[in-house]
Formats: structure tokens, sequence, C-alpha cells
């Protein structure tokens, strides 16, 4: 019984210790590479195709295809998706330190330029790293991550509900070292 509070304890606190966005990214422009866009102005909506690139800030992702709206308040948001057989990836630069990053992967990336969410879908994964070394690492088939208000969940099916027999989330949680302030 106790060792499944300590669990409970440091899930929590890992949750509550996840990732945060670089702030700064927010007020940069949105750059895009693609092999091919095609753009509508009456509905606001770009479609790049074929080896993209977005990056904003030190917000990088990378998918086959990508589908960029813009709301009437000026706020962009992108769905990803993944090349066949393949994962959309994003990388990001978290607040506050030169050197801590989370990175993502999923068949499909949503991201909420207002709300600063990244909603990953099937076969999603979701890190926390230290430069290099991985400090929590979660996957499952939903991911929503928000990068305001430090916070992300897991869930086992792609619609963002856990059910029973819909598999299983995995979660891996380092050990905090000196140089986390432990």
């Amino acid at each position: 019984m106790t060792r499944f509070f300590l669990l409970l304890f440091m899930l929590s606190t890992a949750i509550a210790y996840s990732a945060h966005a670089e702030k700064a990214d927010s007020d940069k422009p949105t750059n895009v590479e693609a092999d091919q866009m095609l753009y509508d102005d009456v509905k606001q909506v770009n479609t790049f195709t074929g080896n993209v690139i977005l990056t904003r800030g030190t917000l990088i992702m990378k998918a086959y295809k990508l589908i960029v709206t813009q709301d009437p308040a000026g706020y962009q948001h992108a769905t990803l998706l993944a090349p066949a057989g393949g994962l959309a990836t994003f990388r990001q630069k978290r607040d506050g330190n030169d050197n801590q990053w989370v990175e993502g992967q999923a068949e499909r990336i949503e991201y909420d330029g207002k709300s600063e969410m990244v909603r990953l879908f099937s076969k999603a994964k979701l890190r926390r790293l230290e430069g290099t070394r991985p400090t929590d690492e979660v996957e499952g088939e939903f991911i929503s991550y928000d990068s305001r208000a430090e916070f992300y969940t897991v869930n086992n099916t792609p619609t963002g509900e856990s059910k029973p027999g819909g598999g299983r989330i995995k979660a891996v949680i380092q050990p905090r070292t000196e140089s986390q302030g432990k």
C-alpha cells in the first residue's frame, strides 16, 4: 500500500513538473518549408505537403502534410499529418532553462496557437529532456499537452478518452539528479 502511494506521489509530481514551453515563441513569426503549398485567402487556410518543416521560435514541427488556419483574431492553428508508416514530430525549448526541451511524435498532431495546446493522436509519445537526457517519457494513443498550465494527460484511445480494453499507457519517470535540485 505504501508503495502505491509513493508511485502515485511520483506521478503527480511529474505531472505538476511537466514541460512549459518557451513563452517568447508565441511572439515569433511562423515559418514553413515544404514541397508544395495551396492557399485559400477567403477561408484563411494554407495547406503544405511534402517534407514539411514548421518553425516558430524554438518550436520545430515536421510532417508530410500541414494544414494551417488563422482565426479572425489572428491566432494560427495547425494540423500535422504523418507520412504513410511514419510519425509527425515536434520539439520545443522549455521556458526558464537553456537546455530543457519537450518533444513529441504521433500520426497526427494538432497545435492551437491561441491556447498553446498540442494534441497528439495515435502512436503518441511525449518526452521531456535536459539536453539529450530524457527526464520523463509518456506514450499512449492520445496525449494532450498544455504548455501554459504545465500539464499533460495521456489516454488509451485516439479519441482522447480512456476506455477499458483500449490499450495501456506507459510512463517512464527518471529520478531527479543533483542538478535538478533534488
